[in-house]
Formats: C-alpha cells, structure tokens, sequence
C-alpha cells in the first residue's frame, strides 16, 4: 500500500451539541477514531446508518464545498453546514497536497453541473450535463478525473445501470493503482465487490472492517437472485 492523503479521523466530541441527532446514530455515537488502510475503502450499511453523514463532514473537514465538486468548488444552495466537519480531525498522510480530487454527492450533483457549466467551463471543454441522461453526465463528470488525487463519492451508483457499475469500478481500480485514493459510501453489490478494497461496514452498534460477503448488499442481492420466485411470494404474501 502506498501512503494515503488520509490516513485516519478523530472524533471531537465535545464540539458535538448534547442533543444532537448525531449522539442518536448507533455507529457513530461510540466513534472516536477511524483508520483507512487501503487506497479504496467502502462505507456500508443500511439507510440511516451514518455513512453519508460521516462522509460529508470527512469532505468538508479536508476542504470540499459541502454539495460537491472539486477543491475549488465555493457555492451552497442552502446554509446549514455539517455539524461533524468541525468536530473532525484528520490526519493526512505525508504526500504532497493532491493536484485533482473531488467530493460527488449523487443527491446534489445537479447542483455541481450548473455551477459547473456557469463558472468552471471557460474553455467550453465541457459537455451540457442537463442535456444528456442523469446517468451519462455521472460518469462523464467522473472519468473527467484521471490524475492521482483524494476522491470521496457518496452513493455514485444512483443513476448507473449495472453495466455502468463495472465502468466505473474499472476506472476506480486504475486510478487506485496510480496512488488515488477513494473513500465511498454505497450500497451496490457489485462496486462493493471491488478487488483490494476495505469495506466498513456501519452497524447496529460500531463500524467494523468486513468482507464482502458479509456485507447485506451482497447477501440480499444473492438471496434474491437464486431464490426470487419464493422471496417474492413470501414478501407478497405478507
């Protein structure tokens, strides 16, 4: 493994307010320090669990714009800022400050390409993102980025058939062996399925390193597909 741009993230609890609806998420509320130890790692878990809560503040504790883009993206559709950023420590690793990288938020990305388009296209390099499909302007927007760099995307694959799973996990692996690094949050079995990867999985009760095949993504998925006839009756019966 080569060096990460982050290493590590601590915790300040103290900073977090008593009632805060943080102290209430089961794998957060007893996490004072996480590790990365792999050039991708996986954040996993059900809806609710606190994965793209924690991936946010990470963002915006390293310097992202909180809806997205690249370090260089300032803008903000509304006001409310993570709570967790300012709680968050890094600790960075030894390598020179990334030249590329980016934090892509499905939820807000068509927020990104606007500002993109309005702001960042000079060159007029950039294709219309709102005149092709949700998922095109995805992974255009994505493969824009090949040079080594910090990448953190929270749920990439909303708008991506499978076959654009299997792109996208390409590019990811390629740009991994260059020295990026990669931190997702996401539910699809087959990113997840992603060789030399760390997967975190978010808990009833903490976050902890997990294999693939443990992880509900993948056993729902293969439940389904091998037995979909007797789910389906069961499910429907209910």
């Amino acid at each position: 493994m080569s060096d990460l741009y982050i290493r590590s993230l601590s915790i300040d609890w103290n900073k977090i307010a008593p009632d805060s609806y943080l102290r209430k998420i089961p794998a957060l509320q007893g996490l004072t320090h996480l590790e990365f130890h792999r050039n991708i790692t996986f954040l996993a878990g059900e809806n609710g669990s606190g994965k793209s809560t924690l991936l946010e503040a990470l963002a915006t504790a390293y310097g992202f714009n909180a809806e997205g883009g690249t370090l260089n993206y300032r803008f903000s559709t509304y006001d409310e800022l993570p709570e967790l950023g300012d709680a968050l420590r890094l600790v960075r690793g030894a390598l020179p400050k990334p030249k590329a990288g980016y934090f892509f938020r499905a939820e807000s990305f068509f927020n990104v390409a606007t500002v993109t388009l309005r702001e960042y296209n000079d060159d007029g390099s950039m294709p219309n993102y709102h005149a092709i499909s949700h998922g095109e302007s995805f992974m255009e927007f994505i493969s824009r980025y090949h040079q080594k760099g910090i990448y953190l995307m929270d749920e990439p694959e909303a708008a991506l058939s499978p076959q654009r799973h299997l792109s996208l996990l390409t590019h990811i692996v390629q740009m991994a062996e260059t020295g990026s690094q990669f931190i997702i949050a996401t539910h699809s079995p087959i990113l997840l399925g992603t060789p030399n990867a760390e997967i975190l999985e978010f808990g009833e009760h903490d976050i902890h390193s997990c294999e693939y095949e443990e992880t509900d993504s993948y056993q729902i998925t293969k439940l389904f597909l091998e037995n979909r006839e007797m789910l389906l009756h069961q499910l429907l019966d209910e």
